[in-house]
Parts: structure tokens; C-alpha cells; sequence
């Protein structure tokens, strides 16, 4: 058996409106009901208007996974019953998406690996249930104050073949996500909900099985892991019984670290979608596209190739300096600030790397200010520093004459010992060269 494992991602936009009113779409730690309206609230006669920056984001992560954006557009309703969905219907998309047909590259074990992008679509995100306990009884609460926020929905191939590309995959997106500057992707706040969805079939067939089990809003890279690996074994054991895992939904119970079915999985025309008669279809011109393809920020893998050419960095430390955008952003600053002080950006690398600087908390300036201080040696006569060197060669006869046979480690043992006896900062370098004429 191998697993046919298929994304679904959910990413919260931060934009300070809600997607189809003027409501703050800040809503994360407020009082509940605070931010809503009779829009958010599907009261009769509210009329949706769509949000410009929500849509034009949804395009840029779009762009951003490579996506083609047709010129035509629409909005559905997606018709279901649930007490967080007080319409009765979700303003979502249908046939006709603002993004289809990407690929994202990610790499696994040191190889590329193309993932299909199905579609990126926008709609707007529920409110929230929060089960609580009133006057003695076990009670559901409905919070609206998310309800309406602009939701992006990313729709991957089923390309994964197990849970650590999903991870890598997600980690990605994450940071694609993040540099854009379109949301935060907090999982924690429920910025970026994933949804993977799992079934299994004989090992080299190439049609889809015929049936797929989705697990729903998990909220972290460790979770996503652990769902899926317990699905994998799950629906293993079904089918060698000679049985079929049944379509449905389920969720994933991070105490037991283990899947729990929720309802029967619905097929598209369960939703009974149609176009959303109160909004106008969206129709996009390519200079309008050329436009937002001109506002991107520079994405990971281009920042990664600038920062090794341009900084002369290796690969390595390129990686870690570009994972998270306030990082290299700090980077960079810290490097226009060390050039008037002959600092250059390896130095300004390795500190941040390898001293793990708090880049909250230390400015650029101080960090430089830090480096330079610890570079600066101390001035010595050239007299009093020779005949330093001479009483430590000869005090290491044995180390002058390994260096003499061709171990080169022997001189950094003798620079430790001069430096310790002279104990103040000096130049190793110009230690090296002095040690090496007296020697010869």
C-alpha cells in the first residue's frame, strides 16, 4: 500500500477589514461579539461588498506558488447548515477561482520535488464555537467576531507520499506566506489551518482511490505529522481486512494523538453551490495583474541566491538568515551599518548565527558596535612582542619542530600561549608571520 496524501490550507488574511464589510478584521483576544455587524451576522437586507486588498492578496500568494490568474472570476455560495455559519451559506469560490494550476518546488533528502497547486480561492471564515459551561449546563457559544474574515483557501495536487513532505511542504508556504506580508500564518491564533486529506491504494497503480478520509483544522507542523501517520496505519488495517475506509471527516485529538470521525465527508454537490447573486462577477485586466506582480516583495529562494552572491555566503548560512524575513531584514541593515567599520557580512553572519542574537531585543547598531569591539586588538612594541615570541619557542621546542616537519597545528598552539602570556587582545595573523621568520 502507499499513501495519496492531497493539501488543504486555510490562511486567515490581515487585512484591517473584514472580507465583505467594514468591520475590523483585528478580532484575535477580543470580547466576543465586538466585531461584527449586520453583515457578519447574515441579517436580512445586508449586502456583501468585497474587500479589493483581500482579493489582490489572494492573487499574490497566487503568483507566489506560480499559479496562471484567469482574467474572469466569480464568487459562489457554498449552501450548509452549521450553528457558526449564521447565513446558512459561505461567500466562497467555486468553478471559476482567481488562481489555478501552480507548483510549489520543495526539497526532500537533498532532491526537488514539484508539488501541484489545484487552485487558490478566497472566501470568507466562520465564526467560532466555543463549548463552555453556564449555570451548571454544558452549553455551545457562538462568536462572531471572526465571522467574515478574508480567508484564503490553498488546494494542493495530491502529490505527498507521506507526512514528512506534507511538513516540508507547509513550512514552506508558511515562509512564502509570511514574507509576502499577506497574514502572519500564527497557527496558534488560527491564522493558518490545515486540512490534509488521506487515502491509500496498491502500490503502482496510477488512479485515485476511491475514497478519501480529510482531517480537519489541526493547528501545528507536529499534529499534521501525527494525523497522518495514524491515518496511514487506520485505514492500512481496513483495507487488509478486506474492507474500504469510509469517506468522511474527521478530526484529530492532539491528547490521544489519534483521529476521531466527525461526519460523513460531503461531495461538491452536497453544497449545492451557485453564483452569488449580490456580487458581481471580477473581471482582471493583465496590466492589473503586471501591477501586483511588480508590488511582490523579493520571495525566499530569490533573497537565498542574492544573499550567497552577493554577500558571498555559503548556502548554509544563507538558509538560516532568509527562513524568516525579519531575520534577513535584520541581516541586511546590520551589513549597511558595518561596512563604515570594515565589519563585513560574514562576521556579521556567523554573530547572529552561531551567538543566536536576539534581533528583537539588540539593534543592528549595537550588534555592529559589539563586533567591532571584540575585533579591536591591542598595540604592542614590536621589540617587547619579539622577545615574547623567542621565551615561547623556546620554552616548545617540540612545537617549533612539528611545525618545521609540516603539522601546521603548531602554530596555532604557539599563538594560545603567546597570546595567554601577553593577555591582552593582539592580531593572531601578525602573530602568525613573526612566529614563522623567527622560526626559519
Amino acid at each position: 500500500m502507499e499513501p495519496v496524501i492531497g493539501l488543504e490550507i486555510h490562511v486567515e488574511l490581515k487585512t484591517k477589514s473584514k472580507m465583505f464589510c467594514s468591520c475590523s478584521a483585528d478580532y484575535f483576544g477580543h470580547e466576543p461579539n465586538t466585531h461584527c455587524c449586520p453583515v457578519c451576522i447574515g441579517l436580512p437586507g445586508a449586502l456583501p461588498v468585497p474587500n479589493k486588498t483581500a482579493i489582490d492578496w489572494c492573487i499574490m500568494i497566487g503568483l507566489a506558488l506560480n499559479c496562471k490568474i484567469p482574467l474572469f472570476s466569480k464568487f459562489d455560495r457554498k449552501n450548509y447548515f452549521y450553528p457558526d455559519l449564521p447565513k446558512g451559506y459561505q461567500i466562497s469560490q467555486y468553478d471559476q477561482p482567481f488562481c489555478i494550476k501552480g507548483d510549489v518546488e520543495i526539497k526532500i533528502d537533498d532532491k526537488d520535488k514539484s508539488i501541484g497547486i489545484t487552485r487558490v480561492h478566497m472566501e470568507e471564515d466562520t465564526g467560532k464555537l466555543i463549548h463552555s459551561t453556564v449555570n451548571g449546563k454544558e452549553v455551545s457559544l457562538v462568536d462572531f467576531n471572526r465571522s467574515g474574515v478574508p480567508l484564503v483557501e490553498i488546494v494542493t495536487d495530491p502529490d505527498f507520499k507521506n507526512a514528512k513532505e506534507v511538513k516540508v511542504f507547509l513550512q514552506r508556504l508558511q515562509q512564502i506566506v509570511r514574507y509576502l506580508g499577506v497574514s502572519n500564518a500564527d497557527m496558534e491564533k488560527g491564522d493558518m489551518r490545515l486540512e490534509p486529506n488521506i487515502s491509500l491504494r496498491i502500490k503502482g497503480e496510477k488512479s485515485l482511490p476511491k475514497y478519501k478520509v480529510e482531517v480537519k483544522n489541526i493547528n501545528s507542523f507536529k499534529f499534521v505529522e501525527k494525523a497522518i501517520n495514524y491515518e496511514i496505519e487506520r485505514q492500512k488495517e481496513i483495507l487488509e481486512s478486506g474492507q474500504t475506509p469510509e469517506q468522511e471527516t474527521r478530526g484529530f485529538n492532539e491528547q490521544k494523538g489519534k483521529t476521531v470521525s466527525q461526519r460523513s465527508k460531503e461531495e461538491a454537490h452536497d453544497y449545492r453551490y451557485f453564483p452569488e447573486p449580490d456580487i458581481p462577477p471580477i473581471k482582471l485586466t493583465d496590466l492589473e495583474i503586471d501591477a501586483l506582480k511588480d508590488n511582490m516583495p523579493e520571495l525566499p529562494d530569490a533573497k537565498l541566491e542574492r544573499f550567497k552572491k552577493e554577500y558571498l555566503l555559503s548556502a548554509y548560512d544563507s538558509e538560516i538568515l532568509t527562513r524568516e524575513k525579519s531575520t534577513a531584514d535584520y541581516f541586511e541593515e546590520a551589513v549597511k551599518i558595518g561596512k563604515d567599520h570594515n565589519i563585513s557580512p560574514k562576521q556579521i553572519a556567523n554573530t547572529i548565527i552561531n551567538k543566536k542574537v536576539d534581533i528583537v531585543n539588540v539593534l543592528p547598531a549595537e550588534l555592529v558596535k559589539t563586533i567591532v569591539a571584540g575585533t579591536q586588538t591591542t598595540q604592542i612594541d614590536k621589540k617587547e612582542l619579539e622577545e615574547i615570541i623567542k621565551k615561547v619557542l623556546a620554552e616548545n621546542p617540540k612545537a617549533v619542530e612539528d611545525y618545521k616537519n609540516g603539522k601546521e597545528n603548531a602554530i596555532m598552539f604557539l599563538i594560545g600561549n603567546i597570546i595567554r602570556r601577553i593577555g591582552k587582545r593582539i592580531n593572531p595573523n601578525q602573530l602568525k608571520e613573526i612566529i614563522i621568520r623567527l622560526i626559519k
